[in-house]
């Protein structure tokens, strides 16, 4: 799909340029490109499709996430791709890779049609030096073009927009949508798909960071949960923000850029994020204060989903290499909004693997229309939409990992579960755990300081609760005793243990007796 036209590796300062002559962005105060998306402002995750061929057919978890289209119906659309580059007066292309680890690189060439979405590809994919761009050989590539819409009656598609992925082309084609996010989980779930089959790698949605001692954290958790804001920490280098592989021998980023969220974005909340929002870095979808160029980030007229994309060198604290060792610590973070999870609480292999495959958290009323009360939000292994693989075959291989770590003795890894979420009763009652305790937690946590600590079973959830924390009023940490009524906690209790189970019904015929043991109990 060559074009006579095509702007090759142009740098960031050359596509911003671009971007503000084809009248598509503005610059900030802080000298970020500032671009508009379009009808699209997130992920379409039920307009995206995965051809069924030799190769996916008998592997991949076919279902709601994972839906099938065929070869044809790819080639009929890769083919009006063509048609429409070849109209374009110019196009832009990039080359990358994905995946720190010298040993899992997955080489891509990246195909654009707005400049914009290929500083996209620059700030969040790995750059080559200039050496390794003159032996580059793609491995894949990705087309992204929001002018190539679909027919759903022909193509057999929801509606206009797609993003369909070819394992035996190595091919990734997006069209009818200009959100950038496509582009990044669509490698993302290629990943998820190489990696565990191919390199028994497991392939994680998690942000990482490095303490002093070299120890390793990952931090899990869906939306909202605070997993970018505290793996941000001052005292601890950055892996990365979000995705992450786990081989035999270390943790390694499998991207080169961040891409978080800005909605209430503050110096003070998220100082390392604010100050990366410099020239080079890309804002989606925000509004501006009075002057027109400050971005006014409470402002949700666009999306709530308002966004920013940097390189991870836009941050300060990262490691140089994108890598750390085997992790020493592990936090699957959950906005429990029902106000019945303890603040912080250590789980075994087994409940680790549970609460892996679970991937809770919970919505609030207001974040969406008609949501009224908590509604309890559940995402195998804290990223469902992006597993083309039973969630079974990653839960399994984190339990593999996790007893090869338990193996090594002075390594043991410590599992934690984290509710950031309300305490004292549910959402409009309670009120959310405060960060800094949250913090002080994970810093316990992190320094060991919980170790030597007694721990109580919380009942309901068969949680390990520690009873003493630094720096934490030891009366948030058993959840029951903050509320007013004692009645009242068990009976919410009750409530999302009834959740938990309904949902973990669809994992239990291949989940073992330790793990389905591990689940809360259902209080009469």
């Amino acid at each position: 799909m060559n074009h006579p036209n095509s702007h090759h590796n142009l740098l960031p300062a050359a596509l911003i340029q671009k971007t503000l002559e084809n009248g598509q962005g503005k610059l900030s105060d802080t000298g970020a490109l500032v671009v508009n998306t379009g009808k699209f402002t997130g992920r379409s995750p039920k307009d995206r499709y995965i051809v069924e061929d030799e190769i996916t057919r008998d592997s991949v978890d076919w279902g709601d996430i994972n839906i099938p289209i065929t070869k044809e119906t790819y080639d009929s659309l890769l083919k009006k791709f063509e048609s429409y580059v070849g109209g374009l007066d110019e196009v832009y292309t990039r080359d990358a890779y994905a995946c720190s680890s010298n040993k899992y690189r997955l080489y891509i060439k990246v195909h654009t049609e707005h400049a914009w979405q290929n500083l996209f590809a620059h700030n969040m994919f790995l750059r080559l030096t200039e050496e390794e761009k003159k032996s580059f050989r793609e491995d894949w590539k990705i087309y992204a073009f929001p002018g190539v819409k679909a027919d759903p009656k022909e193509h057999g598609t929801r509606q206009e927009n797609f993003s369909i992925i070819n394992f035996t082309e190595k091919t990734i084609l997006i069209g009818g949508t200009a959100y950038t996010g496509e582009i990044k989980k669509g490698i993302f779930s290629v990943l998820n798909f190489i990696l565990p089959v191919e390199r028994n790698v497991l392939s994680m949605h998690c942000s990482a960071n490095v303490g002093a001692q070299s120890d390793t954290a990952l931090f899990f958790g869906l939306s909202g949960t605070g997993k970018t804001t505290l793996s941000n920490d001052p005292d601890r280098q950055l892996i990365g923000d979000d995705e992450h592989g786990w081989s035999t021998s270390n943790i390694y980023n499998l991207e080169g850029g961040c891409y978080a969220k800005t909605i209430d974005l503050s110096e003070s909340k998220e100082p390392q994020i604010y100050k990366a929002i410099k020239f080079g870095s890309m804002l989606e979808n925000i509004g501006f204060q009075e002057d027109g160029i400050t971005p006014n980030y409470k402002d949700t007229k666009i999306t709530q989903n308002t966004r920013v994309s940097y390189p991870i060198y836009h941050i300060d604290n990262i490691m140089y290499n994108s890598r750390g060792d085997i992790p020493k610590n592990i936090f699957f973070l959950t906005c429990d909004a029902f106000g019945v999870l303890p603040p912080i609480s250590k789980l075994n292999k087994s409940q680790a693997m549970y609460h892996f495959l679970s991937g809770y958290t919970a919505k609030i009323a207001g974040t969406e229309e008609g949501i009224t009360e908590p509604q309890a939000t559940f995402s195998a292994c804290f990223g469902a939409p992006f597993l083309p693989l039973h969630p079974t075959k990653y839960a399994d291989l984190l339990g593999q990992k996790l007893e090869a770590g338990i193996d090594v003795g002075d390594r043991d890894i410590n599992v934690w579960l984290v509710n950031t979420g309300w305490t004292g009763g549910p959402y409009g009652i309670g009120n959310r755990i405060e960060l800094p305790y949250t913090r002080a937690m994970i810093k316990a946590a992190l320094e060991g300081k919980l170790n030597g600590v007694e721990y109580k079973d919380d009942n309901a959830f068969k949680l390990m609760v520690p009873q003493d924390c630094p720096d934490v009023p030891n009366a948030i940490l058993n959840p029951r005793n903050t509320w007013k009524n004692g009645h009242e906690y068990d009976e919410m209790a009750k409530k999302l243990s009834t959740l938990f189970d309904a949902n973990f019904e669809k994992f239990a015929s291949k989940a073992t007796k330790d793990v389905l043991d591990s689940g809360p109990k259902v209080m009469a």
